[in-house]
């Protein structure tokens, strides 16, 4: 179905680069890159997916169902994104707050050309009916010259709103802490929007320089059509290699200190302050669960327990679940009984997602969705969507969210100071 063909590069850097650029002229782009930050479950340093043959994009209450039927039919490499409204297939929820952004809810499309990169040697997998354009397209790619753009700040003014003000972000927390202390919850992941109307942006170049500011290892760029998302995430939600699921949720966030030695006393404050560790471990509880569902018996294990990575503007406590799919479990069916994903609702999963529904003001969408790929080997890989920008090219909209996990021992003011901190990169990318 496809041919494949490697290559050696050069500069593995300036390929990326060049790969996005020559990216832009397709309708159908999704774009991941690890910034090379590498991690004991990586598959590629970057991956390049463009001009959908097949595609299905669906607001659908069976959209799993349809999801299932089309990634078993195509039996090939797909990619796109999950929303995190997906939730109302799962259960009994509904999503009736604001939408600005009007993305659909699943969209995944069958690339022609494929691209993967890992180190120095790049793998190109076209299908079958397009291969005869490999060696014109690699041409192209030589043959583009990448020049850093400076940016006319007055020709794009980006004029950021906030959805909700601090009062009322503080009473919102102060009403889930009630449900809290009332045993509704033990905890939730509450989430506000910022957003600017009538303004356009040059989407490649806001990722770029968002990209730059955070490298994290889940980077991501996705066009589909006229709407945008540039995501700065770091967080993976699931992976599949073979029979074996990994799933690495963040709960547990720090600023960065410019002195090292203040560095790295944040870095262990944050590793042993017992709110951020309850949080964490929590969503773990919650994750053991949900892949427990798919599972051998037994074979669900937490191989990392609040370990404290570092990335260039925060610092991030994350854990790492792995389990043994059972056989005959489909790919799709391992994803819709995890998703959403524990770190972005709260725990108990159902009650936490039926109040934060009630408590926010925006339709979370693709934010605190998942944008990832399978392969035609039934593996996949999958993130969260934070720390990213969606945009509407044709509404000329912009939206970006950020959240936090809200326990009993939440101050709301700083809860509020740390969606800030989560927001800079963002605002900063978009601002500058």
């Amino acid at each position: 179905m496809r041919s494949t063909h490697k290559y050696k590069v050069v500069n593995a850097k300036e390929t990326k680069r060049k790969l996005l650029s020559w990216a832009q002229q397709f309708e159908e782009v999704v774009w991941l890159d690890s910034n090379d930050y590498h991690q004991k479950y990586e598959s590629y340093d970057a991956i390049l997916a463009v001009d959908a043959f097949t595609l299905i994009r669906t607001d659908s209450e069976l959209a799993f169902e349809q999801l299932k039927e089309y990634q078993s039919n195509t039996n090939d490499w797909i990619f796109g994104y999950l929303s995190y409204d997906l939730k109302n297939d799962i259960e009994n929820l509904k999503s009736s707050n604001k939408d600005d952004l009007g993305f659909p809810e699943l969209y995944f499309f069958q690339p022609k050309k494929i691209f993967l990169l890992k180190g120095n040697e790049l793998q190109v997998r076209y299908l079958k009916m397009v291969d005869d354009e490999i060696d014109d397209d690699l041409k192209e790619i030589e043959e583009i010259t990448i020049v850093d753009k400076i940016t006319d700040k007055t020709a794009h003014k980006v004029k950021i709103k906030l959805r909700i003000t601090k009062d009322v972000y503080i009473a919102k927390i102060e009403k889930l802490l009630k449900h809290i202390h009332r045993g509704d919850i033990y905890e939730a992941n509450f989430c506000q929007e910022f957003y600017a109307e009538n303004t356009t942006i040059d989407p490649l170049e806001t990722f770029l320089h968002l990209n730059s500011i955070s490298r994290p290892p889940f980077a991501s760029y996705v066009k589909l059509e006229d709407q945008y998302i540039l995501s700065a995430t770091p967080e993976r939600y699931i992976k599949k290699e073979g029979t074996e699921i990994i799933s690495q949720p963040i709960k547990g966030t720090a600023k960065r200190a410019v002195d090292l030695e203040e560095d790295n006393e944040i870095k262990i404050a944050l590793s042993e302050d017992p709110k951020e560790r309850s949080e964490n471990i929590m969503i773990v509880d919650l994750v053991r669960n949900d892949l427990s569902k798919t599972a051998v018996k037994g074979s669900v294990q937490v191989e990392e327990l609040c370990k404290v990575y570092t990335f260039d503007q925060v610092h991030q406590m994350i854990s790492t679940i792995t389990s043994k799919s059972r056989e005959k479990v489909t790919p799709v069916d391992i994803i819709k009984t995890t998703f959403p994903m524990g770190s972005m609702t709260g725990a108990p999963k159902i009650s936490a997602m039926e109040i934060i529904e009630n408590l926010e003001e925006t339709k979370r969408g693709v934010y605190s969705g998942s944008i990832g790929y399978f392969t035609p080997e039934n593996d996949f890989d999958f993130n969260v969507v934070i720390r990213s920008i969606l945009y509407n090219q044709e509404r000329k909209f912009i939206s970006y969210s950020v959240g936090g996990a809200i326990t009993s021992k939440s101050i709301p003011e700083k809860e509020y100071e740390e969606c800030l901190l989560k927001a800079k990169a963002m605002r900063e990318a978009l601002e500058n």
